[in-house]
Parts: C-alpha cells; sequence; structure tokens
C-alpha cells in the first residue's frame, strides 16, 4: 500500500469520524453512513439539492426538528461542506470518491452494518431522485441495483476471519465503483470552466 493510499485512508477514517461526532453530538436516530448514501444515491441519479432542502433532509434523516439546522451552531455548515465535498468527489476525473465507512479499527460487524446502511441509503436516493427512468437504464446499472439491493438484505452477523474482511473489501469496492458508474449515466460531463467568466 503505498503513503498516499494511507494517508487518504486516514482522511477517510478522519471524515467518518467527523461525521459520527455530529450525529452522537445531536443525538441522532440513524446512521452516519445511510444519509451519505441518500446524498450519494441523490447526487448520482443527476438531482442537486437546495441547501433549505438539503438541510431539512438532514434533519429529518436524524431524527431531529428542522429548525435545528437553524439553531445549531455546527450542524448547518458541517453539512453544507459535506454536501459540496461529496459531489465534488464523484465528479472527480481520479475517481477518488469512497462511501462514508468507518476504517478498519471498527470491528468487522460495525463495517458490515455502515456498508448495509450506506447502500439502503443510495438506493432510496437514486430512486428519488431517478423514480422511473431506472427502468430505462441500461442493463449493466439495472443488474448494480440488483446486486445492491442484495447487497442492503446482508446480516451484520458476520463472523470475522480473513476470508470475510476479504469479502467485505470487494463488496466495499464494487460499490464505490457502481456509484461511479451510476453518476456517469445520470450526469452529463462538466464543462471546462475556463468557457465562461465565473460569476461571485
Amino acid at each position: 500500500m503505498s503513503e498516499s493510499d494511507v494517508s487518504s485512508g486516514a482522511a477517510r477514517a478522519a471524515e467518518f469520524e467527523r461525521w459520527a461526532n455530529v450525529f452522537t453530538a445531536h443525538q441522532a436516530f440513524s446512521h452516519p453512513s445511510e444519509l451519505h448514501g441518500v446524498l450519494c444515491g441523490r447526487l448520482a441519479a443527476g438531482a442537486r439539492i437546495e441547501e433549505n432542502d438539503w438541510l431539512a433532509m438532514v434533519c429529518e434523516h436524524m431524527g431531529l426538528p428542522e429548525q435545528t439546522a437553524e439553531d445549531s451552531e455546527d450542524l448547518a455548515p458541517f453539512m453544507n461542506r459535506a454536501y459540496e465535498q461529496t459531489l465534488a468527489l464523484l465528479q472527480s476525473a481520479d475517481m477518488s470518491f469512497h462511501p462514508l465507512l468507518p476504517d478498519d479499527d471498527y470491528a468487522i460487524e460495525q463495517r458490515l452494518e455502515a456498508l448495509v446502511a450506506w447502500v439502503r441509503g443510495f438506493l432510496e436516493g437514486m430512486a428519488l431522485a431517478a423514480g422511473e427512468s431506472l427502468g430505462q437504464a441500461p442493463d449493466e446499472i439495472r443488474e448494480l441495483i440488483e446486486d445492491m439491493v442484495a447487497i442492503s438484505q446482508l446480516s451484520d452477523d458476520e463472523e470475522a476471519d480473513e476470508e470475510s474482511e476479504q469479502q467485505l473489501l470487494e463488496i466495499t469496492e464494487y460499490i464505490r465503483l457502481g456509484a461511479l458508474a451510476v453518476f456517469t449515466e445520470f450526469n452529463a460531463p462538466q464543462k471546462p470552466a475556463t468557457d465562461s467568466p465565473t460569476l461571485h
């Protein structure tokens, strides 16, 4: 594993901890991976969410009154940054996007639970954004969705052994590439920013 792999892994682990801390601080009822999955599903299916709608979605998902986004000092800034960051990673040509998941310091049961929560969220977000157009998606996208549905039904009573660790890694990578494939399918390529003057 290269140094850049290690440092990007550490950055992803730190990002999961930041999300988890926000969820804990607000006594949220849901899993941070699931909310990230919903966001990724919606973005991947071509939707973009206005700030107010996104914050309302965050509060609803976390089981918080909608007012919380205004009342809390850190929730709106954190979640708005998370939205921008997630969209930028999905759009990035270097395929650096990863689902928001705990690292391997966590027990395999917790990591599988997070992966299942992320996939459920992704499917929910994608269905909300794409609706019936998913039925007209290419065969490989429809197969991917079927696979994701199967993964979303996995139970988290895995025994921790080398084989299950390897399977979890493979499933996670499959999901990561699958999310990028959906994004590529439903989102037109970014036009170079140099064509038009940028407005601030």
